[in-house]
């Protein structure tokens, strides 16, 4: 058996391992659902156990439908859900709460609390952000709001804070190695995204010790830590690749030159577009982070941020009992003509780009008698398209390049008609993978490159493979109509 990479992506909704052959072959898959926990309404937590315990289960599944030990492995690559928020003990490894995930608005007061405080211009200015529930500052210090002996342990050092990264060297290096990298510390709220570094006046704001922080290091170019009594895993094996979930797919879909973009249509969907060693300041709601680092210097990003996307057609699914299976979807919407009108504006946790309304919440516009299981679900799918092109639109007024292809990947972009119809809508086409797993690949290949299991970007280049381009159709007319009602729906759930 040749060698190969271990890919981790450790998601939202679960964990997928996939064992890369240096030509791009899926060896072997594992996947892993993750147990959500909803407290209250608008929170969302995971259990850190059950995250490492799901991660651990994916690879092993992957490294024995891939018939390999793990010691055939050259390297490990892992990419996750940002912003997610752990904090454990520095002696035994738990937590001391549940995660606090992306998703949740639990910290929406702290939020205020820092708006009023006169906060938003610093924020922007140093970390690229918006003050937001969204991002992990608010949520790290909500955690050690919970116990009145938690904030004096944090201080004594005894606490380490991380995003799921973080969390994860952290077991698979056997308690050994604190570290992050760029991509995922650039979505704290906590970093100076300009000096790449932790900014003291934001951790003083909130609080926070820097005696918490992980080292942050660069995704590529060097290890971060090696496994060490992991069961299922050998001792030794170089962690040698790391980034967020959507800068590790910006990556692995060749996005490596200004002015490119990609969207992954997973629970949320995320626009990001390269902007170089230019860190675009937005105007309209989008947001600047960083970039994979593989080259030594810094490259930047803008991205717009839909907080539910494939998550409509999931409540669709798993609330309202209107599909059995999210495959579905396309038949049902295929089945009509449109929607007859009716628009779903998703807003389950607030809506983010370019709105960035909290308090937003979702709604059903333009009901009639007439109004079906059908229409409902193609309003959901067009949901999603709809709310890529709010991003499209002002991404591409800041960035001031066009966009000429939107490269796509997550499971809903297996979607015939949403990629269409998303083609037509933002009139770019839209070009499809064969591997829709860009956020795994994007982690390989981070991994791959730093032990030169790939020998250089042309190398990965020649591993990704276009499966479908879909290119718009729509007559101008139709398209301007249907996107201005969708404008109005969300009129309607703005509370700003």
């Amino acid at each position: 058996m040749s060698d190969a990479v271990l890919a981790l992506d450790q998601g939202t909704t679960g964990t997928t391992a996939l064992v890369i052959a240096r030509d791009g072959e899926i060896l072997g898959r594992g996947y892993t659902e993750l147990p959500q926990h909803y407290p209250r309404p608008g929170w969302v937590e995971h259990d850190g156990e059950e995250i490492w315990a799901t991660t651990m289960t994916s690879a092993r599944e992957a490294l024995r439908e891939a018939g390999m030990r793990s010691r055939e492995v050259v390297a490990l690559g892992l990419t996750n859900q940002r912003e997610t928020t752990l904090i454990w003990d520095k002696a035994t490894g738990r937590p001391v709460h549940r995660a606090i995930v992306w998703q949740s608005r639990q910290t929406a007061e702290i939020c205020r609390d820092l708006e009023r405080a006169g906060l938003s211009e610093l924020v922007r200015e140093r970390t690229g952000l918006v003050i937001d529930a969204y991002f992990s500052a608010t949520k790290a210090r909500w955690i050690l709001d919970r116990e009145p002996d938690l904030q004096r342990r944090a201080e004594r050092g005894e606490l380490l804070f991380g995003t799921v990264d973080s969390w994860l060297v952290w077991r698979l290096s056997g308690g050994q190695v604190h570290v992050t990298e760029p991509t995922n510390a650039s979505r704290t709220m906590l970093f100076d995204i300009h000096r790449r570094a932790w900014d003291d006046e934001l951790l003083e704001a909130l609080h926070l010790p820097r005696e918490m922080l992980p080292e942050v290091a660069p995704s590529s170019a060097r290890t971060f830590a090696e496994t060490s009594g992991v069961d299922g895993l050998v001792d030794g094996l170089p962690i040698a690749g790391i980034a967020g979930d959507q800068q590790a797919a910006l990556f692995g879909q060749g996005c490596w030159s200004a002015g490119q973009a990609k969207n992954t249509y997973g629970t949320g969907c995320f626009l990001v577009m390269n902007t170089g060693e230019r860190a675009v300041t937005s105007v309209d709601g989008l947001l600047t982070s960083l970039a994979c680092e593989a080259s030594g210097r810094p490259v930047y990003c803008l991205e717009g941020s839909v907080f539910s996307a494939g998550s409509a057609v999931q409540w669709l699914r798993d609330e309202l009992r209107m599909l059995h299976r999210a495959e579905e979807s396309e038949t049902l919407a295929r089945s009509i003509d449109d929607t007859g009108g009716v628009y779903l504006v998703p807003a389950f946790s607030g809506l983010g780009s370019p709105y960035w309304d909290m308090d937003a919440r979702g709604a059903i516009v333009g009901l009639t008698r007439g109004t079906g299981r059908a229409e409902l679900v193609r309003a959901a799918l067009e949901s999603i398209a709809y709310q890529t092109c709010d991003v499209l639109q002002v991404m591409r007024r800041d960035a001031g390049v066009p966009v000429n292809e939107l490269r796509v990947d997550g499971g809903a972009s297996a979607n015939n008609f949403l990629m269409q119809f998303q083609a037509d809508l933002a009139q770019v086409p839209v070009d499809r993978p064969m591997l829709v797993e860009s956020t795994a690949l994007g982690a390989a290949f981070l991994a791959g490159l730093t032990v030169g299991f790939w020998p250089d970007h042309d190398a990965v280049a020649a591993v990704r493979h276009s499966d479908r381009r879909f290119t718009p159709s729509m007559d101008a007319e139709r398209r301007e109509n249907l996107y201005a009602g969708w404008k109005r729906a969300v009129s309607r759930v703005l509370t700003g």
